[in-house]
């Protein structure tokens, strides 16, 4: 704090301002803890604002209660006529910024994997705005993406102004949506793995502090501001009979697949609605219509499910019951997607999982029966795991929620049993598989932005040694008399590749002297461009094994030479700088033992 004083007496403009804050966060990891913390209260400050935009707008549907989910009977023309109107309105929204042709927003996984933690506020309010109207209007979707999205977009703004490290960007970012999350649940411990896991997708010992900084922090706001919500009270199943285990792993293996079907229905439902309807900005409105029929039969299927979720696992339905929801609200959930409305699918899964467990637990009850309490948190914790993909974080939200730790051991069978299956099966969670429908190959939050920022033209050396390719054999020998390089690139008279020769083979016996060089020439038609990026470069020395490439730009002109060796020494430095980073070891200052009064060293 002496430190900041000062600074702050001598620096009396924004920009020293900033440099000084900029040289502290970088020279004491405490003020990086300090900047997640605060990046969780204003991750929890955004996080009451959007719950009580979206409660004031649910008083459109149900003016007596702002907990759609919950009610027992709704107005049959408001809840048709409110999602309609909300759906025309997003579908007029989007396509204004599609008139603007704004670029794709960018959510916290990406931007972790592949931008460095770099991510857009602007971009990110839209996001919140569309998350707040589409569930606001009574769609099946949860305000989980839109609360992550603000923290995470808070938190790499502040990294960005204080120009910190990439790593420390990306930290920030895994701390604003851990604050989102941990608030928006009242799970702390959720929240801060949600954060490991997904977003930056590893752990660290020495990246806990900040994490679970900024979870409590933002709890601690959502709890003053009065958004979160009251606990809920489950009934323990302390005694678990010895065959409830392995009926739990079945449990997490049809949970994962009604995970897997619920995503691949979401873009098949994505594919239909683009064929039904060549306007899109029709298909939210045409989505809120199906919904509000839904919603008809029974309003759990509005929104996100959260209060239904809370009542079912308090009050635990009927198999037949549980059937009929669970379908229901799958297929609102599916409609609200693919009609193009903003939101997740943890706060509906969550819900589905109850549901999920309620109607196993009615299918074995003839030949075992389970407790039926025991089912629905099994199979929230499962299904969730499924969709989400973060078996830590749905154990502890069970463990938090529950507060029992026999059912969170049961959560954690089904959660792994249904992660393993997700993983051998489709491999894909809700966020990586439509990443995959849009041809990103991204599986986590772990950085592999630099594998596409290193580029060929980063690292070839552009000064290359080169020789026509008709001169003869016996003149290339004396011109490269005092000196032998190891490669030879060939050229035309226009500066077109023609192939690179060894000088092994241009010294070699075999060399006939009158032919030209173009008889030894090797790879001619291999060679790399200035924008490959290092894995694909590393790809294609394993693919001609070829110890160098030339560098070619479109027209067939050489720009430089590439080797094998260089490409994979940078390869192994990056690969180190990223593990370094994941350990936690750049934030770990090493100082020196004192050496007085000391004896002597070996």
């Amino acid at each position: 704090m002496t430190a900041l004083l000062e600074h702050l007496r001598s620096h009396h403009t924004p920009t020293r301002l900033l440099a000084a804050l900029r040289a502290l966060v970088r020279t004491d990891f405490l003020w990086l803890v300090f900047l997640s913390a605060l990046s969780g209260v204003l991750a929890g400050l955004c996080v009451a604002a959007m719950t009580q935009a979206t409660l004031l707008a649910h008083r459109l549907i149900a003016p007596d209660s702002g907990r759609l989910s919950g009610l027992a009977s709704v107005s049959p023309w408001r809840v048709l006529c409110v999602p309609v109107a909300g759906g025309l309105l997003l579908g007029w929204w989007q396509r204004r910024l599609n008139q603007q042709r704004r670029r794709r927003p960018v959510d916290p996984i990406e931007a972790n994997a592949l931008h460095g933690g770099r991510m857009s506020l602007a971009d990110s309010l839209v996001v919140a705005g569309q998350t707040v109207l589409s569930n606001g209007c009574g769609a099946s979707l949860g305000l989980e993406a839109g609360f992550s999205q603000m923290g995470s977009a808070i938190a790499s703004r502040i990294g960005r102004i204080l120009r910190l490290h990439r790593a420390d960007v990306r930290l920030l970012v895994g701390c604003g949506a851990a604050g989102a999350i941990g608030a928006a649940f009242d799970a702390p411990l959720a929240g801060a793995f949600y954060a490991f896991e997904l977003i930056i997708g590893s752990y660290a010992f020495t990246l806990l502090a900040p994490v679970a900084s900024a979870t409590l922090c933002a709890l601690a706001v959502t709890r003053l501001a009065g958004a979160s919500l009251p606990a809920v009270t489950v009934a323990p199943s302390d005694t678990i009979p010895p065959l409830a285990w392995p009926l739990l792993a079945v449990l997490g293996v049809t949970c994962a697949y009604i995970g897997i079907v619920l995503m691949k229905s979401a873009a098949q439902a994505e594919t239909l609605f683009r064929q039904i309807l060549r306007q899109d900005w029709l298909r939210p409105a045409l989505g809120g219509l199906l919904v509000g029929a839904l919603a008809l039969i029974s309003p759990s299927v509005l929104s996100s499910g959260h209060m239904a979720m809370r009542a079912r696992l308090v009050s635990p339905p009927g198999m037949e019951l549980a059937l009929a929801l669970l379908c229901l609200k799958a297929l609102a959930t599916v409609l609200s997607i693919g009609a193009g409305f903003r939101g997740g699918l943890f706060f509906a899964s969550l819900y589905l999982g109850v549901l999920a467990g309620a109607v196993f637990a009615g299918l074995v009850a003839p030949f075992a029966p389970l407790p039926l309490s025991l089912c629905t948190v099994a199979g929230m914790g499962a299904l969730a795991t499924a969709v989400i993909g973060a078996p830590l974080t749905m154990i502890l939200l069970a463990l938090e929620t529950t507060h029992s730790a026999g059912m969170t051991a049961s959560v954690a069978l089904a959660a792994i049993a249904a992660s393993l299956t997700v993983r051998r099966s489709f491999g894909y969670t809700f966020a990586t598989w439509r990443f995959h429908l849009r041809g990103e190959n991204i599986r986590s939050g772990v950085d592999i932005g630099w594998l596409r920022a290193l580029t060929v033209a980063h690292m070839m050396r552009t000064e290359t040694d080169s020789l026509p390719a008709d001169e003869k054999v016996e003149t290339a020998r004396a011109t490269l008399a005092g000196w032998m390089p190891r490669h030879i690139v060939l050229h035309d008279e226009h500066n077109h590749y023609q192939g690179m020769v060894d000088t092994t083979r241009l010294m070699s016996i075999q060399a006939v002297p009158e032919r030209p060089l173009s008889s030894l020439a090797e790879a001619r038609f291999e060679t790399l461009s200035p924008e490959t990026c290092m894995a694909d470069a590393v790809a294609a020395f394993e693919r001609t094994g070829r110890p160098a490439l030339a560098v070619v730009d479109k027209t067939g002109r050489v720009m430089g030479l590439l080797s094998e060796r260089y490409v994979l020494r940078r390869y192994a430095e990056e690969l180190e700088r990223i593990r370094r980073d994941l350990a936690g070891e750049k934030h770990i200052r090493y100082t020196p033992p004192s050496r007085a009064g000391s004896g002597p060293h070996p």
